[in-house]
């Protein structure tokens, strides 16, 4: 894998930020984007740009081949059993909100419980928090350990015959780290739950199997697999689908209106109502062509490669302190610095071209349990390099001497 020629397809990355080289590793936050992605976007607006489904003209036909062209790189992608199982969204957001407002509000009850986990992100908590307001269920959560693994001993506690769903998220944008998601679906399912897994963080970096998790819902966003934002996934299987009632309604998700009665489209147009993102779920497909082309494997080597490097160097780094040491672990490492604020250290780093994420990372109940305010996280895409982990060791170094 030749990861100069690699950069060479992200124009983003060459160029000065405060007069210093770029140096990005916020890819926890979001991708970059290959050029392939970008002039999919253009050729849409520029030759094909028509509303989808409807029209009987050429460009509205070409729009439509396109955008389903999508669905079925998207199937292919996480091992979808059909294209029916494939519903796009805004993002993970949105698709975790749709199994919350729809399956949730429809089949819990007083006193059903929901679990999460401790390292969820705020739009794997809220959700169902809402749910809970509305049907009286209780919401439970997973304790981690201090390394920032989920306790499982308590989780084989927690779930029982009230447990109605498993809410976790695969990877944690926080911390890294990778979760035993088809442990937790097996022993949710002996309970008769069902399992929603938040893939945000995992799609980039793990090769997604929704049908050898046996996942009942899994969701993730382009914006992380080198897409554009405004374009999500959400899997669900077949017959849960079938079940849930619309999430919106307008046109596309319907067969008939009338104003007695509108019978709803099949899936899975049910739950995609209005016009659509097209443009950018047109350009998700070549996001999706560029990480096959490379190859899942190959990309998650290379990450791996990256994060033993990058956590070798900074466990030497004195009042550095790592923060999410899980044996199994994505490209991200997280740190604090003793006696200087997160927000301090990301500026002065932005001041020489290194772009990282700060704060709490939309994970506030995790820093309440790790006794922190935030952290500084440095996240590794294919693109990154050692060179770069090299420098942005050597300009945190220069940092930590003068604060």
């Amino acid at each position: 894998m030749n990861i100069e020629s690699i950069r060479q397809e992200f124009p983003i990355l060459h160029q000065n930020i405060n007069g210093k080289p770029l140096i990005y590793f916020d890819n926890a936050a979001t991708s970059q984007k290959p050029l392939a992605v970008i002039r999919a976007v253009e050729q849409y607006y520029q030759t094909n740009n028509a509303n989808i489904h409807r029209g009987v003209h050429t460009l509205a036909e070409r729009a439509t081949a396109d955008f389903e062209a999508t669905r079925q790189t998207v199937q292919a992608f996480i091992n979808a059993e059909s294209l029916e199982n494939v519903i796009f969204t805004r993002g993970t957001t949105e698709g975790i909100n749709l199994v919350a407002a729809s399956y949730a509000r429809t089949f819990l009850k007083t006193d059903d419980e929901i679990l999460v986990s401790s390292l969820e992100h705020h739009s794997n908590i809220v959700p169902w928090q809402l749910a809970c307001e509305v049907t009286g269920a209780k919401l439970k959560v997973i304790p981690i350990l201090d390394s920032g693994e989920l306790d499982m001993e308590v989780f084989e506690k927690l779930v029982n015959e009230k447990t109605k769903i498993v809410a976790v998220t695969h990877v944690s944008n926080a911390l890294g780290t990778i979760n035993p998601v088809k442990s937790i679906i097996q022993k949710a399912h002996q309970f008769g739950a069902v399992v929603l897994l938040d893939g945000a963080q995992a799609s980039p970096h793990l090769r997604i199997d929704v049908q050898d998790l046996d996942a009942d819902f899994y969701v993730f966003s382009g914006h992380k697999v080198y897409a554009p934002t405004g374009i999500g996934i959400l899997y669900g299987k077949k017959d849960l689908l079938e079940r849930m009632p619309p999430y919106m309604g307008g046109g596309e998700m319907i067969k008939e209106v009338s104003f007695e009665k509108t019978t709803y489209n099949t899936l899975p147009h049910k739950f995609e109502a209005g016009t659509p993102n097209i443009a950018d779920t047109i350009a998700l497909r070549h996001a999706l062509e560029f990480m096959n082309r490379i190859g899942q494997t190959h990309i998650a080597e290379h990450e791996q490669k990256l994060l033993r490097h990058a956590t070798e160097a900074f466990s030497v780094i004195p009042k550095l302190r790592i923060v999410g040491t899980a044996k199994e672990k994505a490209s991200v490492v997280s740190f604090v610095v003793e006696g200087v604020h997160h927000l301090d250290v990301g500026m002065m780093l932005d001041a020489n071209g290194i772009a990282v994420r700060t704060g709490h990372h939309c994970c506030q109940p995790l820093m309440k349990r790790l006794g922190i305010a935030g952290t500084i996280r440095a996240s590794f895409a294919v693109y990154n390099t050692t060179a770069e982990i090299d420098i942005f060791v050597a300009e945190l170094k220069k940092i930590l001497e003068i604060v």
